[in-house]
């Protein structure tokens, strides 16, 4: 039977309007349609940005950004750098980590200082100006700040899993390390948010 005549036929019965019925008859369809009515899957977003194709290879890297190293080497410059500006500054600073991951081992070569606004550094935070990329620097494998006094150098609040704020910037950039400089040591994480510590050896040399 066609719609309408179905339709005509209900109006005589029920005395009910005939534009009444097509609403109802409309309803109807849709409730039989395939899909409607059944809640759709949600779409959250992921925990951390995912890593793009290009981000993800470090360069002069042998490995991906999401592999972790186990080992966090620095150079003598590298280290005579940070503990220069350790003593200089009384207030955070913040450098551009320059070298490779090669097998299970960071290797930073040299320390390029960031570029950061004066009036953006204070005794407890840092906030640079442009990437290390963006001020020229090539082979960026993360970055490195300091906490002035050397206190609460940790990633994540003691006994605890909750992360810091230098935890949560981590998560949502593509580099193999970041790390904080503690006057004569430096903690650091890893892409498996794995909180290491490095004693600088040059520190014991350095006159007090």
């Amino acid at each position: 039977m066609k719609h309408h005549r179905l339709i005509d036929l209900m109006a005589r019965v029920t005395g009910w309007p005939g534009a009444f019925l097509v609403l109802g008859l409309v309803a109807c369809e849709h409730a039989r349609s395939p899909g409607l009515g059944r809640p759709l899957p949600a779409h959250l977003p992921p925990a951390t940005p995912p890593l793009t194709a290009a981000s993800a290879s470090l360069p002069g890297t042998e490995a991906p950004a999401s592999r972790a190293p186990l080992v966090f080497a620095l150079s003598e410059q590298a280290e005579r750098f940070l503990l220069l500006q350790y003593r200089a500054f009384r207030t955070e600073f913040m450098g551009c980590m320059i070298g490779a991951v090669r097998g299970d081992t960071l290797l930073v070569e040299r320390i390029a200082p960031a570029d950061v606004e004066p009036a953006h550094s204070a005794a407890t935070w840092v906030v640079p100006t442009q990437t290390c990329e963006s001020a020229g620097w090539v082979g960026v494998v993360g970055t490195i700040h300091n906490h002035v006094a050397g206190v609460r150098c940790w990633y994540f609040f003691p006994g605890t899993h909750v992360p810091s704020a230098d935890a949560q910037t981590f998560t949502r950039s593509a580099y193999a390390a970041d790390a904080i400089m503690c006057g004569d040591r430096v903690v650091w994480i890893d892409r498996h948010l794995e909180q290491h510590e490095v004693t600088l050896p040059v520190a014991a040399r350095s006159p007090q």
